[in-house]
């Protein structure tokens, strides 16, 4: 047999049905003692035995009626207006079946034990409940008064209601033992007034000098509604001071009720560029992608796996992912499959340059939309293997394109780079090439002259026989191509460099003080990518309007700040110089493509350069035999005559 075993709460409630039982009786003598001026021989004998021959059933009332209203099932170091409310309820309740119960049961008593009975009732049932809760806040609120850590000091800033969540929050908490100095409100009506006991002492002008005044070592930021640009102004202000700062993300949390310590984030750099997210219109992407089949090239990437993340919000009848790395494509693959269960899901792993694999996958799965986001994208080091560059961007993007034309693809979208534009660098010239290979096939294609496009191969001659396919007459399908800057956080830009250079002690690594980049958060340059493949019609390169440039030299010591350090004090910034193939600044367009404007006003159009398309593939073929035979001098050499605007750095 089974061993019962009492737990902590068992014993919890018999006490608390123990003092219930003791209290609600209790209630009702103590009224009728009251009512005759609290002498006992005063209180008539017919008033007494009615009392008392009413006790038993006044118990099993009050039993029942507490039972319902869960008073015996609440966690009292918790307890709130919840567990308040039930309590008036379930007092207010059995108060009632009282006077109802022994009035007609037995005789009716005075005004004053009825009235002054609930009254007590109500009073014993709820101290004993609350008492817990108020001790444990009084003993950590003694805690931290005592406590001279400046480590724990907090200012919030923003009296409004999510201020005074944050600050409850932080009070009623038993693990967090941050103590609320001082609250920061640009309100003057609200100046010298308390919130809970802690002073509202000024504006954001004031922010540096109350932090020296209170000792604060933390900030946290809780105006929800905060337009981006003046929550920079105010991080701004605060990274000053040297504290650490965190920031209610914004009002959504407010209007959802998650309001606490536990929304509050670290501010990021995204909170830095001073400007309104990126909006799109989901619809439209919906109207897209919805029913089709669609396939990501370099889907475990840092802008394929966020392409297959919004992908598969849009229902989608099929997702592919095909990448060469394995690790990074069953890394998207459980995510996608743990937030979309029902999503039909495949995951497939293979290279661009294999014109063989491509075939097989796309005459097996028939995509009808491609995002090709497959790239080597490092400037350095595609500086170091040129022929790489070449073989996986330049012609990777030729034999991807190639099979989805010969297969009836409807839609090709090259994710491109604003390294393109007057490229300095062996990265941004054969992407340039891939934006020239795009916009050849859709114009031949419109022209009814896709039989004249040729197709790459580099494996052994019989092959190349076999594998020749007629090209349909009614093929239709349109290649654009979207460009954009860098974005937050992908794989191998300097944020992610710089906060592990921080988390060592520094330094941290600048190549030049004057460098500045264009900057987007991946989730804003995929839903852009996804919005302008809607409005594509073919032979288009959008581009996408990134804001303002950012100083990477800023973007450093910022986040050094964010981190509570000094920049050039507590972490030193050294200056490397520029990598090779690096420019101090990129154009998002060349000058003669001039600008066309879409609905989305963040999303432009750059007409196509014509070039001698004929040239054009003959030239790409003897690059690709050059770089496949590893001649690295000779490949940069066929790459500077295709792509005439790219100068290289070291020239």
């Amino acid at each position: 047999m089974e061993k019962i075993r009492v737990k902590h709460w068992h014993i919890i409630n018999i006490l608390l049905i123990i003092y219930d039982l003791i209290s609600v009786n209790a209630a009702y003598f103590l009224a009728l003692w009251i009512r005759f001026d609290c002498r006992f021989n005063s209180i008539p004998a017919y008033y007494l035995q009615t009392y008392i021959r009413f006790i038993p059933i006044y118990s099993i009332v009050c039993l029942i009626i507490f039972t319902v209203f869960k008073l015996y099932k609440s966690i009292w170091r918790f307890a709130g207006y919840r567990e308040l409310f039930n309590i008036i309820f379930a007092s207010v309740t059995s108060s009632i079946l009282h006077v109802i119960g022994i009035t007609f049961i037995f005789r009716r008593m005075t005004i004053v034990y009825y009235v002054f009975g609930a009254f007590i009732q109500l009073i014993l049932v709820a101290a004993v409940r609350f008492s817990y809760r108020f001790y444990l806040t009084e003993k950590k609120r003694m805690y931290v008064n005592r406590s001279d850590d400046p480590n724990k000091n907090v200012m919030v800033i923003g009296a409004g209601s999510a201020g005074n969540s944050i600050l409850k929050d932080i009070k009623s908490s038993n693990e967090l033992h941050d103590k609320v100095v001082c609250i920061i409100d640009d309100k003057r009506n609200k100046w010298g007034r308390y919130i809970d006991g802690v002073p509202v002492v000024g504006g954001t002008d004031s922010i540096q000098e109350n932090v020296e005044k209170y000792n604060v070592s933390k900030i946290y930021i809780a105006i929800p509604s905060m337009k981006p640009a003046d929550k920079k102004n105010l991080i701004d202000i605060c990274k000053e001071t040297g504290c650490e700062i965190k920031n209610l993300p914004g009002i959504y949390q407010f209007v959802t009720g998650e309001i606490g310590v536990s929304a509050l984030k670290e501010v990021s750099v995204e909170d830095l560029l001073g400007r309104d997210p990126i909006r799109v219109n989901t619809d439209e992407i919906l109207e897209q992608l919805r029913g089709k089949v669609v396939m990501v090239t370099g889907g475990g990437g840092s802008i394929g796996s966020e392409l297959c993340r919004q992908i598969a919000e849009h229902e989608p009848e099929q997702l592919i992912i095909f990448d060469i790395y394995e690790n990074n494509a069953y890394e998207i693959e459980l995510e996608l499959k743990e937030k979309h269960p029902d999503l039909n899901l495949v995951t497939l792993i293979g290279s661009v340059r294999d014109s063989r694999r491509l075939d097989q996958v796309f005459s097996e799965y028939h995509p009808e939309v491609i995002y090709h986001a497959a790239a080597h994208k490092h400037v350095p080091l595609m500086e170091d293997s040129p022929c790489e560059a070449v073989k996986n961007n330049a012609i990777g993007t030729y034999k991807t394109a190639y099979g989805a034309m010969l297969y009836g693809v409807k839609k090709f979208v090259l994710i491109s780079t604003d390294k393109a534009v007057n490229p300095t660098n062996v990265m941004g010239a054969s992407k340039r090439m891939c934006e020239m290979i795009v916009q050849s096939f859709d114009r031949l294609i419109k022209e009814g002259r896709a039989d004249e496009i040729p197709e790459f191969h580099t494996h052994a001659d019989d092959y190349a026989k076999e594998s020749i396919k007629k090209i349909p007459k009614d093929t239709c399908t349109e290649f654009v191509a979207v460009r954009f800057g860098n974005v937050l956080g992908s794989n191998g830009s300097v944020i992610p460099i710089f906060k592990k250079q921080i988390a060592k002690g520094g330094p941290v690594t600048v190549t030049h003080p004057d460098i500045i980049r264009y900057f987007m958060t991946i989730p804003e340059a995929v839903s852009l990518v996804l919005q302008a493949s809607y409005y594509a019609k073919g032979g288009e390169i959008f581009i996408l309007d990134m804001g303002e440039p950012v100083k990477i030299d800023t973007l450093a010591r910022n986040l050094i700040k964010l981190s509570g350090h000094k920049p050039d004090e507590d972490i030193m910034i050294e200056y490397t110089g520029l990598r090779p193939g690096e420019k101090l600044f990129e154009e998002k367009l060349m000058a003669e493509e001039g600008m066309q404007t879409t609905p989305n006003k963040l999303i432009h159009i750059g007409m196509p350069i014509e070039f001698d398309v004929e040239k054009f593939y003959q030239d790409l073929r003897d690059a690709m035999m050059v770089a496949y035979n590893d001649d690295e001098a000779g490949t940069k050499k066929w790459v500077m005559k295709i792509v005439d605007t790219y100068h290289p750095a070291d020239n």
